[in-house]
């Protein structure tokens, strides 16, 4: 990876995140990225359909507060298709 390339978490692509959990322990979310969340005014958190590793839980989706998040590991990586949108020009107009 180049110095210009940044790492950004792609929607369809599957991660496994490990979270702060109960007192002792972590929480394991693995699935598909769906997108970013806002949670009340100042919080963020991550979207994931939880895949077949979470047994009946399969399909539902979490929510992973920002804060929160020890680590991330990516499992299988989707292209970002809003690449493009990079190349589009900001501007101001005051």
């Amino acid at each position: 990876m180049n110095k210009k390339e940044q790492l950004q978490l792609t929607e369809g692509s599957k991660y496994k995140i490990i979270s702060i959990g109960g007192k002792d322990n972590a929480l394991e979310t693995e699935g598909v990225f769906k997108g970013f969340a806002t949670i009340g005014i100042d919080e963020g958190g991550l979207v994931i359909e939880l895949d077949e590793s979470h047994h009946e839980m399969q399909g539902t989706v979490r929510i992973v507060p920002v804060h929160a998040i020890l680590a991330i590991d990516i499992l299988d990586e989707k292209p970002n298709e809003k690449a493009d949108d990079d190349k589009l020009t900001s501007q101001y107009y005051g």
